[in-house]
């Protein structure tokens, strides 16, 4: 196994199986961003939403999105892959993290599935009181760590 993927699969195990994070997306140059639950497996993140929401609107027109939280910034390209419950392994996942959502909405006519293939996440660390970037780029399967100086 190479670095990279030593540290991806690192970052994801830390990253565990969900996460409430902001989904960021835009269209015609207009940036909405909203809490949405995230679930992680295998390296891809998924999350639902009604299609006749904005988000899914301009997923809709722009498949590039970000997630964010706390000190992780993640860029994305989502694709809708139908509704949750058709897809046995997320609803599993999604009621067993997000129980309220998952009875409250997963079961609803309009509700759709995206999934989001990662293409680059980059994450703040400190140590020793000291800032560094770690970054990973998924497509050219790269990693950095790079302490951050200001200059």
């Amino acid at each position: 196994m190479n670095d990279f993927q030593r540290q991806w699969n690192t970052f994801l195990a830390e990253f565990g199986e969900s996460r409430k994070m902001v989904l960021s997306t835009s269209l015609n140059n207009h940036v909405t961003s909203r809490m949405m639950s995230i679930i992680q497996q295998d390296g891809i993140f998924y999350f639902q939403t009604d299609k006749t929401f904005r988000k899914y609107y301009q997923l809709s027109g722009n498949k590039n999105a970000a997630l964010c939280m706390d000190n992780i910034q993640l860029e994305g390209i989502c694709k809708e892959i139908g509704h949750p419950v058709e897809r046995e392994e997320f609803s599993v996942l999604y009621q067993k993290c997000f129980p309220n959502s998952f009875h409250n909405y997963s079961m609803l006519k309009n509700e759709r599935l995206f999934e989001m293939i990662p293409v680059y996440v980059k994450r703040w660390i400190y140590r020793s009181k000291r800032p560094f970037q770690e970054i990973f780029d998924l497509q050219a399967h790269e990693y950095s760590m790079l302490e951050y100086k200001g200059e």
